[in-house]
């Protein structure tokens, strides 16, 4: 599928703020934490759904944070899947690794049934979208796996449906979920997947604007967060550490600001005081980055 080509409509209308609580992943998720971020002004989060961080089996912790959002005008946006099932980043062994497109049936199972647990959670705290990958980290293509995606893909649009849940996929950088591969995963299987757009990933594989030219339509959701080209560092964006073009990165998301939010996903600074106050001023800084074409003539002013 071809990249769209040409300069995006210019507007001014600003986007939506959100974050992924990615940035406090080493913290257990409680109340104070949803608090911090609803008093730096960012409407809108997204929970990370690592054991450690944020346990999807664990009503209490669920209800306690349910009744957290009851009171709060915080949203909960969307919901990451976990990529592994037990609480210490996968160190457990393999059978903790969660992937949809594994090929051995009972494995595959058991896997869905793992993010179904997820999606439950709508029925103690509602959200939108629950944000899942298609593989891991560097995984193969191969015809096997896609199939295995399909079957899993299915059954969990159907879960999350009944539930007023959307599973976007999310392009990430491996065989199987480039945006080109998502987008012929979604002309062979004819389910119409949304999208959550990873800038960084993007940049990993057929660059940010490529791969925008070719989601752009199904986009519903965002992943921001800058890197080296090379590897998957969730880098505050602008900062001068990552090397993606932000410029022009904006001028290509704010063509479309009503659908979807400007949502940071970020790794932590180590020995930072308050990580929650440094994404929003990241946020502030995107949004005030002006056009390439509008710092041109404010040069040759």
């Amino acid at each position: 599928m071809a990249a769209q080509r040409g300069r995006p409509p210019a507007t001014d209308e600003p986007m939506t703020h959100g974050i992924s609580t990615y940035l406090l992943v080493n913290y257990r998720l409680t109340g104070v934490w949803l608090e911090r971020i609803s008093a730096a002004g960012i409407p809108a989060v997204e929970i990370f759904c690592a054991r450690q961080h944020f346990d999807y089996r664990d009503t209490a912790q669920i209800r306690e944070l349910g009744h957290w959002f009851r009171d709060s005008e915080l949203t909960l946006h969307s919901l990451h899947a976990p990529m592994y099932s037990d609480d210490s980043w996968g160190r457990t062994g393999p059978k903790a690794v969660v992937n949809i497109a594994e090929t051995e049936k009972r494995r595959r199972i058991e896997n869905v049934d793992e993010i179904k647990r997820t999606i439950e959670v709508a029925e103690y705290i509602p959200f939108r979208y629950l944000i899942q990958h298609l593989g891991m980290t560097d995984e193969e293509y191969h015809p096997r796996k896609v199939e295995a995606a399909f079957n899993s893909f299915e059954e969990l649009t159907v879960f999350g449906r009944q539930r007023g849940v959307e599973v976007l996929v999310e392009n990430t950088p491996n065989g199987l979920s480039s945006a080109e591969r998502l987008a012929e995963f979604n002309a062979a299987t004819h389910l119409e997947l949304h999208y959550c757009f990873d800038v960084g990933h993007a940049h990993m594989a057929e660059g940010v604007e490529n791969a925008f030219g070719i989601m752009a339509e199904g986009i519903r959701s965002t992943h921001i967060h800058d890197n080296n080209g090379i590897e998957d560092q969730h880098l505050f964006p602008s900062a001068g550490d990552g090397s993606i073009d932000w410029r022009r990165t904006m001028e290509i998301l704010r063509s479309r600001p009503d659908q979807y939010p400007l949502l940071m996903e970020l790794k932590e600074v180590p020995g930072s005081a308050a990580p929650v106050l440094m994404a929003r001023d990241a946020l502030h800084r995107l949004e005030e980055m002006p056009a390439p074409e509008d710092e041109a003539r404010q040069g040759r002013e």
